[in-house]
């Protein structure tokens, strides 16, 4: 079955069009509300969001389709993705609704939905509440009093600091620790430097003044230049550049380097193996993870699942494989003893405490390997399929037998955005630069 709402993490699209309408959102409310409706209890929901503007717009919709079919709402106002996934199960709720684009534009927004036990849903469970949004709610909506209530619920935000707190020993303090954290004006502007003041670090804080309309602009984990200015300008240890919905991170270190999701990825697998915390050796990350974290980890005896691209899916292959590491070049961590689902800010302290206890610097300490050269880009196309184009088939097939048994070609068109993403990998930089050029001209032929 075709999937024509849901993307490869939730709903999303720009604010106020299609399928980001109060329609469509109150439609989804009445579906998602139904399809966990089981037993006779008062069944409830906890919905989150972040700063956008259209927030205030998808929020009521959202509200009114779930209190129609008897669901009471919570809603707990901005908050990070993880705290909506947390809160969902200590709140002992039915179903948790984050409303966020995460790392897009102001413009776009997005309906993320995680099951009782806290998880993203399953492709099955997001297809039969797809199936339900054409069709007719008459007869199954609640009586009159039956219908929900909803509430806004205070001390939530304080719910998830002491959770975020606990994924550390006690004994652990960021006292010396000058730490600049940017929440990219999203939905982690209170949380983050709360989290790190009460832990001992001197906290300089940048991103947090949202106004609607400056999530993610020039600022967080996707816009780099202004934290790695400011960690330099006030000679900081380290510096955290979360999302829009604080759900992935990205490290500066001391001397205004960037460090992805791969390091951190080796960093807290390999600290974990030291303290006898890995419950499998290894990790799960994507196809997109540099083939240097892959050598890395097979020299010091671990392995590296990989998944499609996506963190649901490396949720996914963790909980079926039994791995607590995983994550996303992009700096989706996931670790799944804390959390369900991706955790800037918790990923973010697992890497501290390690710089803690070994008083080295963030450069020495998140330098785990040396990249394969790795090239990714993006081609926008307005409509069509290219990637079923004979000639972007043939380039395909060219390029990856220019690059050998020593790289990698991935190809593969976005699931929140009309891009068609292209990446190469190998130990020769330029031939990679030109295998990922021929697919690049060739897509832009076929969309033209």
């Amino acid at each position: 079955m075709a999937r024509r709402f849901f993307g490869t993490d939730g709903i999303r699209g720009t604010a106020n069009s299609w399928p980001i309408t109060p329609e469509i959102a109150l439609k989804v409310g009445m579906a998602a509300g139904l399809a966990f409706h089981r037993g006779d209890h008062r069944h409830r929901v906890v919905i989150g969001k972040d700063t956008r503007l259209s927030g205030y717009m998808i929020e009521p919709a959202l509200t009114a389709g779930f209190t129609a079919v008897g669901v009471d709402v919570f809603l707990t106002g901005p908050v990070p993705t993880p705290a909506v996934a947390m809160l969902t199960r200590s709140l002992r709720a039915d179903l948790g609704v984050m409303i966020s684009a995460s790392h897009n534009p102001f413009a776009d927004n997005g309906i993320k939905l995680f099951g009782p036990d806290g998880y993203k849903l399953s492709d099955e469970v997001e297809l039969a509440i797809e199936d339900m949004l054409d069709g007719d709610f008459t007869g199954r909506l609640a009586a009159p009093a039956d219908l929900g209530r909803a509430k806004r619920v205070d001390g939530e935000r304080a719910r998830y600091v002491e959770s975020a707190k606990r994924t550390l020993s006690r004994h652990i303090s960021f006292e010396g620790l000058r730490v600049v954290v940017d929440c990219a004006n999203g939905a982690a502007y209170k949380v983050a430097p709360e989290v790190l003041w009460e832990l001992g670090a001197e906290v300089v804080a940048l991103g947090v003044e949202p106004n609607g309309l400056n999530i993610n602009r020039d600022c967080g984990s996707t816009s780099l230049a202004a934290i790695t200015e400011k960690v330099r300008e006030v000679r900081a240890d380290i510096g955290i550049a979360l999302d829009g919905d604080a759900d992935r991170v990205i490290i500066i270190d001391e001397k205004g380097q960037v460090v992805d999701g791969d390091q951190l990825m080796a960093v807290v697998a390999a600290s974990f193996k030291e303290d006898g915390r890995l419950a499998r050796p290894g990790l799960v990350a994507t196809v997109m993870s540099n083939l240097g974290l892959e050598r890395y980890l097979q020299g010091i005896g671990l392995e590296l699942v990989r998944t499609k691209v996506g963190d649901r899916y490396v949720v996914e292959a963790m909980r079926a494989g039994g791995y607590n590491v995983g994550g996303e070049q992009s700096g989706h961590i996931v670790l799944s003893d804390y959390a369900t689902t991706g955790d800037g800010l918790v990923a973010a302290l697992q890497v501290l405490a390690v710089v803690k206890r070994s008083g080295k610097p963030v450069s020495e300490v998140c330098h785990r390997f040396d990249p394969v050269p790795q090239l990714l880009k993006n081609v926008r196309f307005k409509g069509g399929k290219p990637l079923e184009d004979d000639g972007v088939k043939a380039a395909i097939v060219a390029a990856e037998g220019r690059l050998g048994a020593g790289g990698r070609i991935l190809v593969r068109a976005s699931g929140t955005e009309p891009l068609i993403r292209v990446m190469g990998e190998g130990d020769n930089a330029d031939l990679v630069a030109a295998a990922v050029g021929d697919i690049v001209d060739a897509i832009g032929n076929a969309a033209i």
